[in-house]
């Protein structure tokens, strides 16, 4: 007997959701963190996160059985940026 488990997440504004994220990795007040000077073999690390609120639904499906399930949660977003480097996404994580 075959027991798989089905899931998947829907977002209902992905692309919001992105657009957000790409603002954060692309912002251009810069602090200079970057430059600064620390002990040899070590790199100033500038970060920035944002908490953003999505919303979607999870739907599970195991054989005959039909489940969704709505959410609204926030992430948190952050991006980090040396001397060498653009912001890049370094971490996310749901905050539910």
């Amino acid at each position: 007997m075959n027991k798989s488990l089905h899931i998947a997440a829907m977002l209902d504004s992905p692309l919001v959701l992105v657009s957000l994220v790409e603002q954060l990795a692309t912002r251009k007040n810069d602090l200079g963190y970057g430059i600064q000077s620390v002990p040899v073999g070590q790199e100033a690390l500038e970060t920035a996160s944002a908490s953003v609120y999505t919303s979607g639904a999870v739907y599970m499906h195991q054989g005959k059985e039909k489940l969704n399930i709505p959410f609204i949660t926030s992430f948190m977003f952050t991006c980090i940026k040396s001397k060498k480097i653009d912001y890049k996404l370094a971490w996310s994580s749901s905050l539910s």
